[in-house]
């Protein structure tokens, strides 16, 4: 089994640490993405001192980043590995009513790493219904700036 290096908080409130765990893989739908460059946002204390009820412990956050795909799943189809790219705060199932309409903050299908998935403290982050969620970076978008935007867009 390949691993990374997270942090991870294991109480809600209690010291983060750096450890060893088990590396994502991708949904047939999703990507890995290798983290350049992540954000900390206020939204990541709430979630380390479990003001929300998606954070399940032990839990790895972070929702603002950006990097570079490392892995993709069988079924994605405008994503490849060695993209430079960057994901939204709220990734919408791209198929229900909201999604098709724009309006992916508000699907109820909805996953965000860093809450109810595991984020970007991490080397390694999944993504799921990537084609859908995932944003190609231009070449002159660095992964800090790029990180910095986080949750400024869905």
């Amino acid at each position: 089994m390949s691993t990374m290096r997270a942090l991870v908080y294991s109480q809600f409130g209690g010291v983060p640490a750096v450890q060893q765990v088990a590396m994502p893989t991708p949904a047939d739908d999703g990507v890995v993405i290798s983290v350049q460059a992540t954000g900390l946002c206020r939204s990541d204390w709430h979630g380390w001192f479990g003001h929300d009820s998606d954070v399940k412990l032990p839990h790895v956050g972070g929702h603002e980043y950006a990097g570079v795909i490392s892995a993709v799943g069988a079924d994605v189809n405008r994503l490849k590995v060695g993209d430079r790219v960057t994901v939204p705060f709220v990734c919408g199932c791209g198929s229900c009513e909201f999604c098709l309409s724009g309006n992916a903050q508000v699907c109820p299908h909805q996953k965000q790493p860093g809450f109810d998935l595991w984020g970007s403290f991490a080397e390694y982050v999944a993504v799921p219904w990537a084609d859908f969620n995932v944003v190609k970076l231009p070449d002159e978008v660095s992964f800090d700036v790029a990180a910095g935007l986080g949750c400024r867009f869905a």
